[in-house]
């Protein structure tokens, strides 16, 4: 029998859309909520589970750079897009079953390096299927497509999680990843197999090789995101909102799952609890865009934002009216005894937060699309969920770190208030008006220096921080991931600077670039304890610690007096016309 081709009709391109987003959620669930959930059984900390699912969020948080790829490197026989999403999804079921010979928790590190690759080709179907859903889908079709695809990603992450801690109940937990790479192969077999792509219009000559033409593409990307993002004051909104937790996100994350298990809840109560949180998430996300169209969406998204704080407040009352304070062993001899109500709040406060997130989801994509240039909207919206991602990523991180520090209830009140903060930028999110054939208005400029200005004080801090870290105590692991953010917005500010300024501009501009690099690497700051213990205590091996940890204070102070001089360069190259088609 032949399948049909569902990108031939309206209902087949809905249906078809639902699908590929299933595939994207399923890793992200099994991610989360299933394998976090496992690990806390094994007794992993909740510090190094946060860590495991905040670099899962990782290749998310820069997908932005693989639309140059996907766009130059692309076959017309298999489809331009469809042969990519092929691509990834079979790599995505291959990595998968690769983990399955291997130990927990003893190979975490291996484990989580091969789920971090399988993401990797997630990402890249994500942005494979954007740009099949940007050519196929008609006009009125998009509003419907896009709940549909928020819904199906919901769906997936259930798949992925409550399925998978169904499923283990019965089979095991190693053999669930066979179910799991089972559900992504399946979409693959009997939606983007029959499917046939468009042909589209035709591209344009390659000039030279191809891996030149993604450079290419890649640096038409800097400019024209680096313009619309500082452009106007609802894109520069939309960049903070965007790196900003949108609202409070332990209920979503792994501390919600480590509470279940250290509250008692087994696989299935687990699996219970994601399942009915991802139902009312799915169908809360359309009320949520529906009711965001008729009230407004700022509005609305004021009220949903902090909504989303009142289950945290609840539970961490809760939480310290039963003296649940720090975290506890699942296999503790001297396990306090469960209250009942505990376990309820739980219930309650983690459905709860599943309907006002799912309002928030089906809200905040929308504002996100009212304050993008339509020029260039499918590279810009890309980044802002990118960055979405970054903030999902850096937020797993820190409040796995806290609560071993703090415990839960002030980790939750740290979560709700931040959380509350992006509600600040909500009156910048207004759709632009503008003028002629510039989107970016004469403040553009203005916000490029403050913005560099304000990285390069931020890198300069990092000296002082060396020397006097120690004073933050518990809370100094969250600085450091505080810094790493700031290290990376730093060079991409400097690769983007200098596509936009160019080479000739001046030497602060061509160091800005070679300096990018260098502040990526200083994520190698981590891994200096463990290189401590291959050297010797004494001579050699102390004099290059203390050499390496020179050389990084060095890079961040130079990198805060390149950004510094940015500051007062004019960037009035901001404001020429975008190179980018609309």
């Amino acid at each position: 029998m032949r399948l049909p081709n569902l990108m031939a009709t309206r209902n087949g391109r809905l249906i078809a859309f639902f699908l590929l987003y299933v595939t994207e959620g399923i890793p992200l669930g099994f991610a989360a909520t299933a394998v976090a959930t496992r690990l806390r059984r094994l007794d992993v900390g909740p510090a190094e589970i946060g860590a495991f699912v905040g670099s899962f969020y990782l290749p998310w948080a820069f997908k932005w750079a693989f639309g140059p790829l996907v766009d130059v490197f692309s076959s017309d026989r298999w489809g331009r897009r469809r042969g990519w999403i092929l691509a990834t999804q079979v790599a995505m079921a291959l990595t998968l079953l690769s983990t399955v010979m291997l130990e927990l928790p003893q190979q975490l590190g291996l484990f989580t390096m091969i789920l971090l690759v399988h993401n990797t080709f997630g990402a890249m179907q994500d942005v494979a299927i954007d740009a099949l859903a940007c050519s196929t889908l008609q006009e009125d079709e998009r509003g419907l497509a896009n709940g549909m695809m928020f819904a199906g990603a919901t769906m997936g992450a259930m798949l992925g999680g409550s399925g998978v801690m169904y499923l283990s109940g019965v089979t095991g937990f190693q053999p669930t990843f066979y179910f799991v790479a089972a559900c992504i192969l399946a979409v693959t077999v009997f939606v983007v197999l029959p499917m046939q792509e468009t042909s589209g219009a035709a591209r344009p000559p390659l000039k030279g090789s191809r891996m030149v033409q993604a450079g290419r593409e890649l640096q038409a990307f800097a400019v024209d995101s680096f313009r619309s993002f500082l452009g106007s004051p609802g894109a520069f909104g939309g960049l903070l909102f965007s790196l900003l937790p949108a609202g409070a996100m332990c209920l979503g994350l792994s501390l919600q799952s480590n509470l279940a298990v250290e509250l008692g809840l087994d696989d299935d109560q687990v699996a219970s609890l994601g399942l009915w949180s991802s139902i009312l998430g799915a169908l809360f996300c359309v009320a949520g865009g529906y009711l965001s169209d008729r009230f407004g969406r700022r509005r609305t998204l004021f009220l949903y934002l902090a909504l989303m704080s009142l289950p945290v407040f609840y539970l961490m009352n809760e939480l310290s009216r039963f003296g649940w304070v720090m975290p506890v062993s699942a296999n503790a001899a001297n396990r306090p005894p469960v209250p009942a109500a505990l376990v309820t709040a739980l219930w309650v406060a983690t459905l709860a937060y599943a309907v006002f997130q799912g309002l928030m989801y089906g809200t905040r994509s929308a504002i996100m699309m009212d304050v993008t240039n339509p020029a260039v909207a499918a590279t810009q919206f890309t980044a802002y969920m990118a960055l979405m991602n970054l903030a999902i990523s850096y937020s797993a991180t820190w409040q796995g770190i806290a609560v071993e520090a703090w415990g839960y209830p002030v980790t939750m009140m740290v979560d709700g208030l931040f959380g509350l903060a992006c509600v600040l930028v909500l009156p910048w999110l207004k759709r632009s008006n503008p003028q002629g054939n510039h989107y970016t208005d004469e403040l553009g400029p203005k916000r490029a220096r403050a913005l560099a200005r304000t990285l390069g004080l931020l890198c300069m801090t990092w000296a002082p921080y060396t020397l006097w870290g120690d004073v933050f105590g518990a809370a100094k692991p969250i600085m450091g991931t505080l810094f790493t953010l700031i290290f990376v917005a730093s060079a991409l500010f400097l690769l983007a600077g200098r596509a936009v300024l160019g080479p000739s501009t001046g030497w602060p501009v061509r160091f800005g670039a070679w300096m990018a690099p260098l502040l990526i690497l200083l994520h190698g700051r981590y891994y200096l304890d463990d290189l401590a213990k291959w050297l010797p205590s004494q001579g050699a091996g102390s004099t290059l610690m203390v050499t390496l940890q020179a050389i990084m204070v060095a890079v961040a102070a130079l990198a805060g007096v390149l950004l510094l001089l940015l500051g007062i360069q004019s960037w009035r190259p901001m404001l020429a016309e975008s190179t980018t088609p609309a």
